[in-house]
């Protein structure tokens, strides 16, 4: 048993756009802004995206986790699945990587670019794009298992 069809191709548009937000973030937004302006003004300017991608992450993810979570229900209350999918895995993944990476090691970041703090800058921010990108390949795969439903 799976979600109405319109709930379920929604979904698969959703996850494809995040992910398509994600890479344009990563691999052009960012390269773009340093290679346009100063430094500082580039950190400043990808605070803000950064900070724009978390909000628009955590409203995806809890959203899409809602409808995931029903699916996972009627499923296991159908006996053909377990509450805790494969996808809510996912989902709760992307959750994760998005609250440790802005919330948790953004406000570290700042600490170190003030000289503060046991962590370096690099070491912080070598950390906060792994759990980007693991967060983009989560999504990917979030896509990717949904689209061949």
């Amino acid at each position: 048993m799976s979600p109405p069809a319109p709930v379920a191709r929604w979904s698969v548009v959703v996850a494809g756009v995040w992910a398509g937000v994600l890479l344009g973030v990563g691999a052009l937004a960012a390269p773009a802004a340093f290679a346009a302006l100063a430094p500082a003004e580039a950190g400043r300017l990808l605070a803000r995206v950064f900070a724009q991608e978390a909000w628009l992450s955590l409203g995806l993810a809890a959203g899409l986790f809602v409808v995931e979570r029903r699916r996972a229900r009627r499923l296991a209350a159908a006996g053909a699945g377990s509450v805790l999918s494969a996808e809510v895995l996912l989902l709760l993944g992307v959750l994760f990587c998005t609250v440790a990476g802005y919330f948790a090691v953004q406000p570290m970041m700042a600490a170190a670019r003030a000289g503060q703090g046991a962590w370096s800058f690099g070491a912080l921010h070598g950390v906060s794009s792994a759990l980007f990108a693991l967060k983009g390949l989560l999504i990917l795969a979030l896509a990717w298992r949904w689209a061949a439903r």
